[in-house]
């Protein structure tokens, strides 16, 4: 990982750990904690680029390989200075997956002494600001997605965008973007790695969203920027750097292009009242495959994305929609490495038939795709659903998502457009929460498990055997989706933070028997995660 040595201005912003750190836990329980990822080589048959593709890949994945200092600041703050404080290797390790001391996959607990908990506000905001401060704070840019908030020497507010934070880093990134666009071949690509070689300089990515959106034959792609809001668990605002380069699996994609013009008609069939489904998806919306060959910055810490929906700007995805990216190889490490022998510990006998990576695929994909569906804006003024929500947002919209996928696989099974029985969609989508309820509750994919998990529970979605196996019952699980569905949209139609926040209390918790089945499947050693081998090297270049 790239390592940026910020200048002393920066420091004094960073959170800076106490000198002579010492590790809390044994060799041997850090060792458990590191075995909670298994390792997996990202590679892709590279022979089917051309020689300007094969030249333009390397420079990609430098440039992506810088937004790991980026999201580093973003998360913890001083990189150098914590790891001067870290004698065990082991620990080294561990803190490099979390992007910090704390980890991931247990609710950010703290794994190094003398680090307390994480700010909810990650690097974001001062640590000791409070919310009623923030709300006082008087600036238009304060809840931009670009800009950290900090104190000025008299302790009063300011905020500071994100182009003059990293103007070093940002110069660097734009150059590679437009070093590696002068080798495109593809127009869209070009146009695309031009204009998002800009927006680096300039924190404005709508122009660069729109131009990815339009590209339609390239074969080299490259998600990067800041992006994703979930590390900013305090409002919800603050996107954090991260970058995915792609290469796209054309067969698999040309198989999946149908898929997005049944948008429309499954909008009108949600199971919720006609004024939450009054919007219009894009039509314009792509699904497609590839084989992700680098993960740098906020999606390669802890949990791994599989699969991608983008861009986030509203007002995009209202005119084109959302491009939908299943990133296959990564997916299929999960469903090898973990899905498998989660369903072989916990799903009943007789329905493992039912767990197929074809129906974990398409229940990625769909859950995808079931962003687009639904609402983005409340329906009384509220304006729209993300800043009505907050830092609830992410959560239920993951949610959201779930449950729509599956919804929508229900609904193209029905009319002839999936193949396969029905019960392995739903069965795996059953392993997968399990899979995915150990991301922990400060994952918004974890807390959107849990909530899902419980409410399956009250409804009889699900019943455990005596043997300590659960068995998916299908009709109750049908009604129980259909009822999430409408909870889920009237909420977010409604914006009502108060009625979130009231059904994450409640339901976004690990009950005691399933954390006692959590804890078997860490027992046999099933790891939570990946981590990967990837990078120039690795993909023989």
């Amino acid at each position: 990982m790239a390592i940026v040595l910020f200048s002393c201005t920066e420091e004094k912003k960073a959170r800076k750990p106490k000198k002579q750190v010492i590790v809390e836990e044994s060799s041997t329980t850090m060792e458990k904690k590191l075995d909670k990822y298994v390792s997996f080589k990202l590679t892709s048959n590279v022979s089917v680029l051309s020689e300007n593709e094969r030249k333009m890949l390397p420079i990609l994945i430098k440039a992506a390989d810088k937004m790991n200092a980026l999201f580093w600041y973003e998360s913890y703050g001083n990189k150098v200075e914590l790891m001067k404080g870290i004698r065990d290797e082991d620990t080294k390790k561990f803190t490099e997956i979390n992007y910090g001391p704390w980890d991931r996959l247990n609710g950010n607990k703290s794994f190094v002494e003398a680090i307390g908990a994480k700010p909810l506000g990650a690097n974001y905001y001062p640590a000791d600001m409070t919310k009623t401060e923030f709300e006082a704070f008087k600036d238009k840019s304060k809840s931009s997605l670009y800009t950290f908030v900090r104190r000025n020497e008299d302790g009063s507010l300011k905020t500071i965008p994100y182009k003059v934070q990293f103007k070093n880093q940002v110069k660097e990134v734009s150059d590679l973007l437009l070093e590696a666009s002068k080798l495109a071949e593809d127009a869209g690509l070009k146009k695309y790695l031009e204009l998002r070689s800009q927006a680096f300089l300039t924190d404005d990515y709508q122009a660069s969203d729109f131009a990815w959106m339009d590209m339609k034959t390239n074969r080299l792609d490259i998600v990067i920027g800041p992006i994703e809001t979930y590390e900013d668990q305090l409002f919800g605002n603050k996107a954090s750097h991260s970058a995915y380069v792609l290469i796209k699996d054309m067969l698999w994609s040309k198989k999946l292009e149908k898929f997005a013009q049944f948008l429309p008609e499954l909008q009108v069939g949600l199971p919720v009242d006609e004024a939450y489904k009054q919007e219009k998806p894009g039509t314009d919306s792509e699904l497609n495959a590839y084989d992700v060959v680098y993960y740098s910055g906020d999606c390669n810490a802890g949990s791994k994305t599989i699969a991608i929906n983008l861009p986030n700007d509203e007002q995009v995805q209202l005119k084109n929609g959302s491009r939908r990216l299943q990133l296959k190889n990564a997916m299929r490490a999960k469903f090898d490495k973990i899905l498998i022998p989660i369903a072989d510990k916990l799903i009943e006998k007789s329905q493992r038939k039912h767990i197929t990576f074809d129906a974990f695929f398409a229940n990625t994909m769909f859950h995808e795709v079931a962003h687009g569906l639904g609402i983005k804006k409340t329906i009384n003024g509220k304006g729209m659903v993300r800043a009505s929500l907050k830092e609830l947002a992410s959560a239920l919209e993951e949610g959201k998502a779930d449950i729509l996928g599956l919804y929508m696989v229900q609904q193209l099974h029905k009319k002839g457009e999936i193949d396969g029985d029905m019960k392995d969609y739903m069965t795996t989508f059953m392993a997968g929460i399990f899979r995915s309820v150990r991301f922990g509750a400060s994952s918004a994919h974890g807390k959107a498990n849990m909530i899902r998990f419980n409410f399956f529970k009250e409804k009889g979605a699900f019943s455990k055997n005596e043997d300590g196996t659960y068995k998916v019952n299908y009709d109750k699980l049908e009604g129980a989706m259909k009822d999430l569905s409408n909870l889920i949209l009237t909420l977010q139609g409604n914006g009502d933070y108060d009625g979130v926040k009231k059904l994450v209390a409640e339901k976004g918790i690990i009950p005691a028997d399933l954390q006692a089945d959590l804890d078997k499947l860490s027992e046999q050693n099933i790891p939570v995660d990946v981590v990967f081998e990837q990078g120039v090297k690795t993909l023989g270049l």
